[in-house]
Order: structure tokens, then sequence, then C-alpha cells
């Protein structure tokens, strides 16, 4: 019996990643808003893991950092906590009502000592930031929502340091999961250089230097 539940819960997984799969192929968009409390639960964090997450992206302690994406701020508070009062993190997304749900979560009192995040409204293909800006931009299950890749890369080359880090993080149970190989031709088709491929098929980091 319990290996019936099994094959249909399976069963009802890949056809619904089937059908997101396809319509995603053919429609991009933003995450909507609605989503934000799976993005930022306990069980998204136990498949992906912010600690790995965070040391697989070569962040440290002083760090200035650009996450586009960050939808509810699932990883933003963590990696806030990593660069410490030294570092910043600025945190972008498109969408207005996820950036409030970011200001919320910092405003619960288990958040009262992060003072190093700034939330910002703003397209990927024009990011309100001067040359050489950031340490690291990083992206978690976003990039292949970008509809015009090439654009916001370019612009993400111009807001790096030199011999700044690029990482972007995938996992499989998101309907634009992209294979390792796709991910890697598309940044290094603008210049960037492959530095490091971390993870498995499944959920997988790889960073990219200037």
């Amino acid at each position: 019996m319990t290996i019936q539940i099994i094959l249909i819960i399976l069963g009802i997984f890949v056809i619904y990643q089937f059908i997101l799969r396809l319509g995603r192929r053919y429609w991009k968009f933003p995450a909507p808003a609605f989503i934000g409390r799976f993005l930022d639960s306990k069980q998204r964090k136990i498949m992906q893991p912010p600690e790995k997450i965070i040391s697989r992206r070569g962040i440290n302690s002083g760090m200035t950092v650009l996450e586009i994406g960050c939808g509810s701020g699932a990883f933003t508070t963590d990696v806030a906590r990593e660069v410490g009062n030294e570092g910043i993190v600025c945190a972008l997304d498109i969408e207005i009502k996820m950036l409030n749900q970011v200001a919320n979560k910092l405003n619960r009192i288990d958040n009262n000592d992060i003072k190093n995040i700034k939330p910002l409204q703003a397209s990927a293909y024009a990011l309100p930031f001067s040359k050489k800006s950031f340490d690291v931009v990083y992206m978690v299950a976003v990039f292949q929502e970008i509809p015009d890749k090439e654009k916001a890369l370019k612009e993400i080359i111009r807001v790096l340091k030199d011999n700044g880090i690029l990482s972007i993080s995938e996992f499989i149970v998101d309907p634009d999961y992209p294979l390792k190989s796709t991910t890697i031709k598309m940044v290094q088709r603008i210049g960037f250089k492959l530095n490091k491929i971390s993870g498995n098929f499944f959920n997988y980091t790889i960073t990219f230097g200037k």
C-alpha cells in the first residue's frame, strides 16, 4: 500500500512538472508573491540548506553582495549574517509584494540584529548601481526566469568588481530548472569564466569569475 501511495505521489509530481515546464517554455514571468511563504519555508531550507548555498558562493565577512530575485528573503538574512556588520546585502526584486515580505521578515524579533540589508525594487536589465560595486552577485532559482539573460548578464558584469563572483544556484523542482551545461554555456557566452561547480544534478551551484 505504501509503495502505491509513493508511486501515485511521484506520478502527480511528474505530471505537475511536465505541465509547468511546458508552460514556462513559452511564458516567462517572475515568481508570484503568493508563493513567498513556500520559498521561505523550513521545507525549502531542508532541500536547499542556506549554509551550503552560502559556502558554495564564496561569500565572506565584509563583502558587498547583490541578490537578484530575492523573493521573500529565503536566503537573504543568512547571507546578511555571513557578511556581518561590515558587509552589505542589496536584496533586489522586481515584485514590490515580495520586497514587502522581506520587510516583514526583517521586522521580526529574531531578525532585529540584522541592519545591513537594503531591499530594492528594480529590473535586472537596469541595475541601479555604479560600476564595480559588488564582490558577489548571486541568484537562486532565478536566472532562467529572466527573459533576456544576455542583457541581465551584461549588467551584472558592469556592477561586479574586478575578480568579482557571479553565483547561480538551481533546484530541480523549479519548473525553469536547466542542466548545468545549459547554465554554463549561457553565462560563458557573455565573457564570464567558469570557477567552480558544486552540488549535484538535483541541486547545484555554479560560480563564475568576471
